[in-house]
């Protein structure tokens, strides 16, 4: 009768858990026009921020989702996308080239106040290594929370570059503006290892930018101009 008793609620709770646990969507994400397969694209359910996912080497991903709730695809140098999940069939999903670009990887509205140590604490938890759990050195879910992991460390990184070269600063120290301001940006754009080496020095980033601009000037007109990125694919 106990052991009766027993195999009942374990039945109970393992219904209980397949109800609640969110089914998996499947895709692929490439570039529009080409079969280019886009690696480390930032996917997000925006209806539960903690389901988030990138896609691997082969442009594949996984994200835990249902019907109803909207998922936003996001990678640099292309324009972001979402999709309305109407069904849980594999998804193919092309993103489109940007022209000229600037990082934009928008993994939140605002890149500012974003901080994914408090948005997506488990990510650094589960992406920690135990030596006497071998599951955190080889499951999927503790490799993909690595992956994530040095994703948002990336993203840490060159949001204090752009912070620190930021288009509103060099408006105010060059004449620059539009196309040839975009150029520059990308022309220019300082490393992470150069802001944090002269985040404290005075003036640095000045000097920097301004000994910068009196290169760029110094160039040909022809060769101030990136090569523009097809902004339409046909």
């Amino acid at each position: 009768m106990k052991t009766t008793f027993l195999t009942i609620i374990a039945c109970f709770l393992f219904a209980a858990t397949a109800t609640y646990a969110q089914p998996i969507l499947k895709g692929n994400v490439s570039e529009l026009g080409s079969s280019k397969k886009l690696t480390d694209v930032f996917v997000k359910d925006a209806n539960n921020a903690r389901n988030i996912a990138l896609t691997d080497k082969k442009g594949n991903f996984e994200i835990a989702t249902q019907t109803g709730h909207i998922l936003i695809f996001a990678a640099p140098g292309y324009i972001s996308d979402t999709l309305y999940v109407t069904d849980m069939l594999n998804k193919q999903i092309k993103l489109k080239v940007q022209g000229i670009s600037l990082r934009e990887v928008n993994v939140t509205g605002s890149r500012v106040s974003f901080d994914p140590h408090v948005e997506y604490a488990s990510v650094y938890t589960k992406s920690k290594v135990y030596p006497l759990s071998p599951s955190s050195w080889f499951s999927k879910e503790a490799t993909n929370a690595r992956r994530l992991k040095k994703f948002f460390d990336r993203e840490e990184k060159e949001r204090e570059i752009d912070m620190a070269f930021s288009r509103s600063r060099v408006m105010t120290l060059t004449p620059l503006k539009d196309r040839e301001l975009s150029d520059f940006l990308i022309m220019y754009r300082p490393t992470y290892e150069w802001v944090q080496k002269n985040a404290k020095v005075e003036n640095a980033l000045t000097l920097y930018i301004n000994d910068s601009y009196k290169k760029f000037m110094a160039l040909p007109p022809e060769k101030r101009k990136l090569d523009m990125r097809l902004d339409e694919v046909k």
